[in-house]
Parts: structure tokens; sequence; C-alpha cells
């Protein structure tokens, strides 16, 4: 089967369905194409993350994360009010442990004012009536915007609109390699004036075969969530801690769903191969020994701490430990209380070769016949809209 469209998105992840809408709003003719290995939208990181829409601080401001964050939330949330869709505003609290981690809840602070962000440091006793049971060291800083959303209704709304709209859809269609006038997949050759790639872990791969993100690839990061299910209250807001902003994690926090159910994680556990949600799932001999290899050299040079990170991620499959970071952030919780751990999920983080560092912002490249979305990880999901809509207008068109 030999197919011939305008714009070719491979991923049906957030990303992909963000810039297919920008490139429909800006040319209603346009001819676009999504396609996607699995068998419908959202099926990894865009489906099996958190659901937070970020409200922008954590970012310094010459970055894209800053560019897109404040706005993507205030244009995700009005998207789910036109929608329809489920929407939990209760805010978010980020706490501090002792003076040093006080000293960068100022620094949190400050570059969300520079960002535009609504957030400012209140006094414990403030804290305490946001979220009675929140533990704090005499300040805490509050961020009224952020929220939680089901990423998988926002994925699969904004999907049908797209096919509303004359979008195509071809789901379980694996990209194969780049042709002259297109790509190959396993259901025949697609043509393209132009190809943009969205496909998250396997992003770099695609990138490399068109000529760019040579001097990157891909290390996946495990993200595990454990549900407390003793009730809905003990919690009422996400509470965060301090995070290390040498690296690209938050820590080990709590998040409020939009059903108002309480987990607590993510981790960040160096995965083995990209796909790698279970021991066996997906397993593929070449990447295992691609990504042992690069994670062995970061281990052996401890380059971004790599050795610290590692040994504390791998000791978070411990529950107690796990637990015991929730428990510091909290008056009280009930360590019995957590009894399920939610569908992991795995972050494609770019690694940079040469420098041996985690990437932390978006990257882009690209040229007249092929645009490529790098690193799209988190805050990915809350700058979708704008993010989207810059691609487009940059990149693309």
């Amino acid at each position: 089967m030999k197919s011939n469209h305008q714009f070719v998105i491979i991923g049906a992840g957030i990303i992909g369905l963000a810039i297919a809408r920008a490139i429909k709003q800006a040319k209603k003719d346009a001819s676009i194409l999504i396609l996607d290995k699995e068998e419908d939208a959202a099926a990894h990181a865009s489906g099996r993350n958190s659901g937070v829409l970020h409200a922008g601080f954590y970012y310094s401001a010459d970055s894209l994360k800053a560019k897109f964050t404040v706005d993507g939330n205030k244009a995700m949330k009005e998207y789910c009010r036109q929608k329809d869709l489920p929407i939990n505003t209760c805010g978010k609290l980020v706490v501090a442990q002792n003076a040093d981690e006080l000293e960068k809840l100022y620094e949190l602070e400050a570059r969300g004012k520079r960002n535009g962000s609504n957030v400012k440091i209140i006094d414990e006793h403030a804290a305490k009536t946001i979220e009675p049971n929140v533990r704090t060291f005499r300040k805490a800083l509050y961020s009224p915007d952020t929220a939680s959303v089901d990423p998988k209704q926002v994925c699969h709304s904004i999907k049908n609109d797209l096919m509303d709209a004359g979008v195509d859809f071809m789901f379980q269609t694996k990209y194969l390699g780049k042709t002259d006038r297109g790509i190959m997949t396993q259901n025949g050759e697609i043509q393209a004036e132009k190809i943009i790639n969205c496909s998250g872990l396997y992003a770099d791969k695609i990138a490399q075969d068109f000529g760019f993100g040579q001097k990157y690839t891909m290390i996946p990061f495990k993200g595990l969530y454990l549900k407390y299910t003793k009730n809905k209250t003990d919690v009422k807001i996400n509470i965060y801690p301090v995070p290390n902003l040498k690296n690209p994690f938050l820590g080990v926090h709590y998040t409020k769903t939009v059903t108002g159910e309480i987990k607590i994680g993510p981790t960040a556990i160096p995965a083995f191969w990209r796909e790698n949600y279970t021991w066996s799932e997906n397993f593929k001999i070449n990447e295992f020994f691609d990504i042992m290899i690069h994670e062995a050299r970061l281990f052996l040079t401890n380059a971004f701490e790599f050795r610290h990170l590692a040994f504390e991620e791998i000791h978070k499959y411990n529950k107690k430990y796990f637990v015991g970071l929730a428990q510091a952030m909290v008056g009280s919780i009930d360590p019995n209380g957590f009894t399920e751990y939610t569908k992991p999920g795995i972050r494609a983080q770019l690694l940079d070769k040469k420098e041996r560092s985690l990437v932390q912002d978006f990257v882009i490249e690209g040229d007249r016949r092929s645009t490529h979305i790098l690193n799209a990880v988190s805050p990915a999901f809350t700058c979708a809209f704008p993010f989207g809509a810059f691609v487009t207008e940059k990149y693309i068109l």
C-alpha cells in the first residue's frame, strides 16, 4: 500500500496530536496522516503520566519549558472545560525539609515569577490552612494553578477532534526507515512533503535516519507510582519536595488525581531497554546492550552524579523506603494504605553523548523535509498546545 499526504506525523502521543491540531488551525485544508505502531493514541508516556498540569516555576527563564508551561496550563484547562473533561484544580505545595532547601524554595519562587507563574512563599501556618496534613520547614511554596486531568482521556478527545477535522490515522503501523519520498512502514511506503517525528522513546533513532540528533541518544527511566487505597482524604493537595535542579526529575511526591485519589511517585529508575515496563516486556537485546554501555559509562564517570541517582532510584523498589520518602512530607499517613502500583511509565530522556549530561529542555531539529521533536519530556503534556503551535509556525509551515 502506498499513501501520500502533505504532512505525516510519526507518533500519536500528546505532542503529535497537538502539532496536527496546530497545523489544522493554521491551514484547514492540510492533508495530515498520524501513524503509530500501537493500537491507539497515547499508548506510552502521554497516557501513562501523572496527569498533573504544571504551573511553570521549575524552569530557567531562557528555556522552552519556561516559555510554554504557564500558557499551556491555561490552554489545557480551557480545552478541558470546553470539552467537559474533568479537572481537579487542587493546587500544589512544595515543602522544605531544612534550611538549605528553604533557600531553594526562594529560587523556585523567583523562577516562577520570571516565568509569569502564579506562585508565592507562604509560612507553615498558611500551608497547614491549605493542607492540614502537610509538614514543612518554616515555609512552603504555594502554586494554586497546578491541577490534574486524565491524560488518556484528553488525548482521545483531541484524536476525535482531529478525525472530525479530516486528519487520517494509521495505527499498528510501525516506522521501518526513510525513503526518497517519505518513509517505509510495515504497511507499505508513505510519501509526504514533510515528515514530523514525535515518536518519543524512538525519536532519536528516527531523527538519525534523517541526519539529525547525531549527538544524542535516549536513556529511558522507569516511573512507578504507588496508590493510596485507604481513602481519598488524608491528602487534599499535590505535595512535592524541593527538587535537585541539576537534574530533570522532581522527586517522590503526592499527586491528587483527577478523581481525587492519592498516589506517590514517580521513581526515575534507569531502565535497560526503551519499553522496559516490566522485566520482560518488549525486550530488545540490541537496545539492552546499547543502553547498558551508556549507563555503564555514566556510572563509572559518575556524570551528573548518575551513580548516586542509580543507587537512590533502585532503592525505591523497596516499598518501605519509597513510602518513607513520602511520609517525611506529611504529618501522618498510614504506610499500610499504599497497596497497589499504577501502570508504569517510561521517561524518554535525551542524553548528550559528548557532554554526558541529561538534556533539560525540549530539543527540535529539522529541515525542509523533516522535523524531529527529540526531548519532549515533562512538562510536555502541560505545554502541548502552545508548544505545538510554536513548532508548527517555526519548523513546519
